[in-house]
C-alpha cells in the first residue's frame, strides 16, 4: 500500500481526517488564520504609517542645515554680550568659498507682505531666495516655472506665487501666469505658481508665500547686504554636523564675536530630524515583526498540537496501514500533508482578510490630505504564507516521526 503526495485518494483522506476532528481543526485553522491576518495587518499598517509620516518630509533635502543669526552670549574685544548678530552676503561668500563640502546653498531674506491684484489682496510671507533654494526645499511647480539663475543675477522683478495665495488673488491659479501683482508697493510679473506636499514650514508654507530673487528683494526693500538666514545641503559622504565648526569659524572671522560663542548664531541640523524619523520607522517595523512573530508562533504551536492528537487517535489506523505494507515515508507524507493543508488554508484566509481590511482603511482615508497607503505587497504576502507553511509543516515533523515509529503489532493492539 503506497501513498504519495500526488495521490487523489491521499488528499481525500486528508480532508476526511481533518473533517473528523472538526473542533480541533477549526480552532487550529482559526489560530493560523488569525496569526497570518495579524502579521499581514501589522506589516501593511506599518507601511501605511511610514508612508503617511514620510509625506510630511517629502521635497525637503535629508542632508540639509540652516544657519540663523542669534545674540552673543560672551563679551569679546571690548564689546558686551547680548549683541544681535547680523549675517550678510560676505558671510555667505566666505562659507561657499571655505566649505567645499557644501553642495547646494541659498541665502534667504523674508518679511510679511501684502500682495495685491486688482481688488484682491492676500497676506503672505515674501521670501527672497537664490536658485539653489529649489534643490534644498523642492517646490511643486503647478504652473510656469520657479526662480532661476538669470532672475537672481539680473535682479528681475519676477515672482512665484504660492498655490493658496494664487487662489485668493486669481481664482484659478493658472490664470495668474503673466499677470502683474503689487507686493508692498513694488510690481512683479508672476512667472510661476508653486506649493509643497510636506508639512515643513520656514515661517510659512510655500502655498502661502511669494518668492522673488534674493538680489531683487535686498535692493527693492533696502535690506542692504543683510541675510536673514542661510540654507545648505552637504555632499554625499558628509554630514552637516561635520562642517559646523568650519561654519562657526568663518562667520566669527567676519564679526566681532568670540569663535566659541555658540549662541551668536544657531545651527539647525535638519538631517538629525530625518535620522530620528528613520529610527522611528525602524522601531515600527521591529514592533510589527515582534508582535507578528508571537502570533505566528501561537499558530504553529496549534498545528503541532492538533497533529499530536490526530496521530494519537489514529494509532490503530496507522498500524493497519503498516501491516498492509505502507512504508514509514508514506506515513510521514500523510501527516505532513495534513499539517501543510491546514496551514495553507488558514494562511490564505488570513492574508485575504488582512488585504480587505487594509483596502478598506485606504479607501476611507482616500479623500483626505494625507491618504494612507496601507498595502500589502505580493512579495510580503508570499513571504508570510511561505513562512507559515514551512513552520507549520515543521510542526508536524515530530508527530510524523512518532507515527513512523509505531510498530504494526502495537498499533493493532491499541484501544
Amino acid at each position: 500500500m503506497k501513498l504519495t503526495v500526488f495521490d487523489l485518494d491521499n488528499w481525500r483522506e486528508i480532508a476526511a481526517t481533518l473533517a473528523q476532528n472538526k473542533t480541533r481543526t477549526f480552532m487550529t485553522g482559526f489560530g493560523i488564520f488569525w496569526g497570518t491576518a495579524i502579521l499581514a495587518l501589522l506589516l501593511g499598517g506599518s507601511e501605511g504609517l511610514k508612508h503617511a509620516m514620510s509625506r510630511n518630509f517629502e521635497g525637503f533635502a535629508t542632508n540639509a542645515a540652516v544657519i540663523f543669526p542669534g545674540k552673543t552670549s560672551l563679551p569679546y574685544a571690548g564689546f558686551d554680550k547680548g549683541r544681535p548678530l547680523d549675517m550678510n552676503v560676505q558671510d555667505v561668500a566666505n562659507i561657499r568659498r571655505g566649505v567645499p563640502q557644501i553642495e547646494s546653498s541659498s541665502a534667504v531674506n523674508a518679511l510679511w507682505a501684502n500682495v495685491v491684484y486688482k481688488d484682491k489682496k492676500s497676506n503672505v510671507q515674501l521670501s527672497g531666495i537664490e536658485p539653489d533654494y529649489a534643490r534644498i526645499f523642492e517646490p511643486v511647480v503647478y504652473h510656469g516655472r520657479f526662480i532661476n539663475n538669470a532672475d537672481d543675477i539680473n535682479s528681475r522683478k519676477v515672482c512665484v506665487v504660492g498655490l493658496e495665495a494664487a487662489r485668493e488673488l486669481f481664482g484659478n491659479p493658472a490664470d495668474g501666469i503673466g499677470k502683474d501683482v503689487e507686493v508692498n508697493g513694488i510690481y512683479y510679473k508672476v512667472v510661476g505658481i508653486a506649493g509643497q506636499t510636506n508639512e515643513i514650514n520656514i515661517g510659512a508654507k510655500m502655498d502661502e508665500s511669494v518668492f522673488i530673487p534674493n538680489t531683487t528683494m535686498r535692493r527693492g526693500y533696502n535690506l542692504g547686504r543683510n541675510v536673514d538666514f542661510f540654507m545648505m545641503t552637504v555632499r554625499a559622504g558628509h554630514t552637516p554636523a561635520e562642517i559646523e565648526p568650519q561654519l562657526r569659524r568663518l562667520i566669527a572671522s567676519n564679526h566681532p564675536i568670540d569663535p566659541s560663542d555658540r549662541a551668536a548664531f544657531f545651527f539647525f541640523d535638519i538631517s538629525e530630524q530625518f535620522n530620528m524619523v528613520d529610527t522611528l520607522f525602524m522601531g515600527i517595523s521591529l514592533l510589527a515583526l515582534f508582535v507578528g512573530a508571537g502570533t505566528l508562533l501561537s499558530g504553529v504551536i496549534g498545528v503541532g498540537n492538533i497533529m499530536w492528537i490526530i496521530v494519537r487517535e489514529r494509532t490503530h489506523e496507522i498500524g493497519i496501514r503498516r501491516a498492509l505494507g505502507a512504508k514509514p515515508a508514506d506515513i510521514i507524507i500523510q501527516i505532513l500533508s495534513e499539517s501543510s493543508v491546514l496551514t495553507v488554508i488558514g494562511g490564505l484566509g488570513g492574508i485575504a482578510f488582512a488585504v480587505l481590511i487594509l483596502a478598506g482603511a485606504e479607501f476611507v482615508t482616500a479623500g483626505g490630505d494625507n491618504p494612507l497607503r496601507m498595502q500589502l505587497s505580493m512579495s510580503q504576502a508570499i513571504s508570510i504564507l511561505a513562512t507559515f507553511l514551512v513552520l507549520g509543516t515543521a510542526a508536524g515533523i515530530v508527530p510524523a516521526l512518532k507515527a513512523m515509529r509505531i510498530k504494526p503489532i502495537e498499533a493493532l493492539n491499541e484501544k
